[in-house]
């Protein structure tokens, strides 16, 4: 079962999130996670500018 994660500093950058989270051994993390429908895209960076940049080159596959 997946860890629960509180999540701060959450932004959208068009159909991606970005939010910032403690992992399980304490480090800070930054998710990307993209909201539209059949994406699946998300992933995990160690700076908040890598996942700024992620949100923002993100190209859906799907339309």
């Amino acid at each position: 079962m997946p860890a629960h994660r509180r999540f701060r500093r959450v932004v959208r950058i068009g159909p991606v999130q970005v939010g910032t989270a403690y992992d399980g051994r304490g480090r800070e993390k930054h998710t990307t996670a993209c909201t539209a429908p059949r994406c699946g895209f998300s992933a995990d960076y160690d700076s908040r500018a890598a996942a700024e940049l992620a949100a923002r080159t993100h190209r859906c596959p799907v339309r």
